[in-house]
């Protein structure tokens, strides 16, 4: 048995817990196939993931469900205009009566952090989560305090025109490996919805089925899932194509990017795409499967000018001419 054919049949009994997952979230969430994965595809690749869409679409649910699915520490963050970073990390308590301080963790110390409506919050209070998701690590009073292990941060923002919302510094927006934006459900969908969710007394109870040993196990074996070198070519084609496009055959795109991916881009392109077969139960990556899971990889990273805005055109757009003119292996 090749070496591709052992990792292949270790995927498929490790990726059983996988299935059991996705039954208990179709339990509550209907429809929203395309969320699912990402968020799966973000817990296996160990990535955090950022949900773009109006209020009311389940994002929410589906964080806390999948959170449930899996059991640990989950924590939910609502973010405010007057939250504190303090709010977010915890702070230091003296006790008089021993007369010593103490650490009082913040909510961000969970395995599951929703950070809900998080551009909702200031610049200094999503400065103080930016260092929790490079580092997963919190300082406090000159102190570091490790996070605890598996830590993701699942944030769910409203679209940036919205009244109220802080647009999130470049900066941070590059530590989340995908970013989904979340439409309304088909008609037939959401006719299922309001069956299954209109009746305070019925509503679906989610059971924990997954454990943190089989994510671990999962996530070690994704190291193995085998990228070709043709494949990490046609990667970093992509990247680049968005910072140097003139030289990759794109010359008219050079003045709609401001900025294009970062090599941090590339490794989430790598990453996703191993956890994207992964989920296929394939133990080698397909150019099909950077191509299904590149715009939530690379949206949030390819800024466009002021002139692709007034030509009405989006990130998606753009990356989307990059992947139609970079050749696939």
């Amino acid at each position: 048995m090749s070496k591709v054919a052992a990792v292949a049949e270790r995927i498929k009994q490790e990726s059983v817990f996988i299935g059991d997952v996705r039954r208990q979230i179709a339990r509550v969430i209907v429809g929203q196939n395309d969320l699912v994965d990402s968020l799966l595809i973000g817990l296996l690749a160990d990535g955090h993931v950022l949900l773009e869409g109006l209020p009311g679409l389940a994002k929410t649910m589906c964080v806390e469900t999948l959170a449930r699915s899996f059991g640990g520490r989950f924590r939910r963050i609502q973010f405010t205009p007057d939250l504190l970073p303090s709010d977010l990390l915890g702070t230091q308590v003296f006790n008089p009566k021993t007369g010593e301080w103490s650490v009082r963790e913040g909510p961000v110390f969970g395995n599951f952090v929703l950070a809900d409506e998080i551009n909702r919050a200031p610049a200094k209070v999503q400065s103080a989560l930016l260092e929790a998701m490079q580092e997963r690590e919190v300082t406090l009073a000159g102190e570091t305090h490790p996070l605890p292990d598996p830590f993701l941060v699942l944030a769910t923002q409203n679209p940036v025109e919205q009244e109220g919302t802080y647009p999130l510094p470049e900066a941070q927006v590059d530590r989340f490996m995908l970013k989904v934006v979340v439409h309304y459900p088909e008609k037939e969908e959401e006719k299922a919805i309001v069956r299954r969710m209109a009746n305070n007394h019925k509503r679906p109870q989610v059971e924990q089925v997954g454990s943190w040993e089989q994510l671990a196990r999962a996530r070690a074996l994704l190291d193995e899932v085998y990228v070709d070198d043709k494949l990490l070519d046609y990667i970093v084609n992509i990247v680049f194509a968005t910072r140097e496009p003139e030289e990759n055959g794109l010359g008219e795109l050079k003045k709609l990017i401001l900025y294009g991916g970062s090599p941090r881009a590339s490794i989430a392109l790598t990453q996703a795409g191993r956890a994207r077969a992964f989920l296929d139960g394939r133990a080698f990556v397909v150019p099909q499967d950077i191509k299904s899971i590149g715009m939530e990889v690379l949206r949030h990273r390819v800024i466009t000018t002021y002139e692709a805005e007034a030509e009405g055109l989006t990130s998606e757009d753009v990356i989307q001419r990059v992947f139609d003119k970079v050749p696939v292996p």
